[in-house]
């Protein structure tokens, strides 16, 4: 803490833990200026500089060490040869105060973490090579993060937070205002405003999506009905969703596409569905979620003879998984099964089921609009002043 405090060139750090010593010893320097002053006869002043005050005294410590936060590993092994690896990490917190020495008001509270990591990587071999010969072979390594500089790191980062704290609160201020421009500050801004919004593994607490969602994409149906060998057809779909919870979204899609066989069937069909969608993670960059809902199909039967247009009602349900790219744009890759509510999309009834399609799409969703409120549930203000 004093070497950073030192480096930082923000602080004049004085002696208090051994101050008894530094004591005597000045009692020892007076006296030895008073016996040569007797001795020699001169005059000289005998009185040393006082001693400097701390205007600041700065409190902490380190109050949490937490093992295996994070555990994991890989391994494979194939006919007595493979390998393995595995991976921990630990994490310390460090703890730092500014108190006022004149009337001993807590100035600045910041708390900061450091990750410490430790891997292991290892091999082998275990093989009968001949009759009764048998070949054992291992080999390996492991690192381990010195805690001794995750937790210098921690304290370095503790006093940086401090003084850029302190400059905020203007606590004190650089000789050059220019220097509050520069990128530390910035970078540090920057790391807490993100912090407010993620938790101890650095995933968002809060929702990022806004409440209207302008979806635009692909889809590829999969005739199931009574002609044999299906072709996949690829059309286009577009949307609205609004998001009214940070997990549930309510959707309106049209779409454009065709069902067809190889040989025997072939129609261009247009859809309207209304969708409800449920994200298991709403607060992650990836999330998985599922769907299902109403919708109305229609279908032109390609014949010179018949232009008519009936209308099908159907259900879907499905599920998928999106990929946000930021906070206003996602992809997303689906697919669903839809089952209509009779046999006569083909023109043809047989069998016991009804006729029904497979669709799958990939596509784009952009968000806009206020982000509909709501976090994981996760003590968020313990965060608001910790500096990494």
């Amino acid at each position: 803490m004093i070497k950073s405090l030192d480096d930082s060139g923000w602080f004049v750090p004085i002696e208090r833990e051994n101050v008894g010593n530094l004591l005597n010893e000045r009692k020892i320097i007076r006296s030895s200026r008073a016996q040569f002053n007797n001795q020699s006869g001169e005059g000289q002043d005998n009185l040393l500089p006082p001693l400097l005050y701390a205007g600041v005294i700065l409190e902490g410590g380190i109050v949490s060490y937490d093992a295996n936060v994070i555990t994991g590993g890989a391994g494979l092994r194939y006919f007595g040869v493979g390998g393995s690896s595995s991976y921990r990490q630990d994490r310390v917190t460090v703890y730092l105060r500014a108190v006022s020495a004149s009337n001993g008001k807590i100035l600045k509270t910041v708390y900061t973490s450091k990750t410490i990591l430790s891997q292991q990587l290892d091999g082998g071999m275990f093989q009968f090579v001949k009759y009764k010969r048998l070949l054992e072979i291992e080999t390996g390594f492991t690192y381990n993060e010195p805690s001794e500089i995750a937790v210098t790191e921690a304290i370095e980062k503790a006093v940086m937070s401090l003084i850029i704290e302190g400059i905020d609160s203007e606590l004190w201020l650089p000789l050059e205002p220019r220097k509050m421009a520069e990128s530390p500050v910035k970078e540090y801004k920057k790391e807490k405003e993100l912090l407010a919004k993620t938790d101890i593994f650095g995933k968002r607490i809060d929702n990022r999506r806004g409440i209207m969602t302008v979806q635009a994409g692909t889809a590829s149906l999969l005739y199931q009905g009574d002609y044999p060998n299906p072709l996949l057809k690829t059309g286009l779909d577009l949307g609205v969703q609004v998001n009214p919870t940070p997990a549930f979204g309510l959707a309106f899609n049209y779409g454009l596409s065709a069902l067809s066989t190889k040989k025997f069937y072939a129609s261009k069909v247009s859809y309207f569905d209304f969708t409800a969608s449920y994200r298991f993670f709403p607060y992650d960059q990836f999330t998985p979620y599922l769907e299902g809902g109403l919708g109305l199909l229609t279908e032109n039967v390609a014949s010179r003879f018949d232009y008519s247009s009936p209308i099908y009602s159907k259900v879907h349900v499905g599920g998928g998984f999106e990929v946000l790219v930021n906070d206003a744009t996602g992809i997303r890759f689906s697919a669903d099964y839809n089952y209509l509510f009779n046999d006569r999309l083909d023109l043809v009834e047989q069998g016991r089921y009804n006729d029904f399609f497979w669709r799958g799409n990939i596509g784009v969703n952009f968000y806009f609009g206020r982000k509909v409120e709501g976090a994981r549930k996760f003590e968020t203000e313990k965060l608001k002043d910790t500096g990494f």
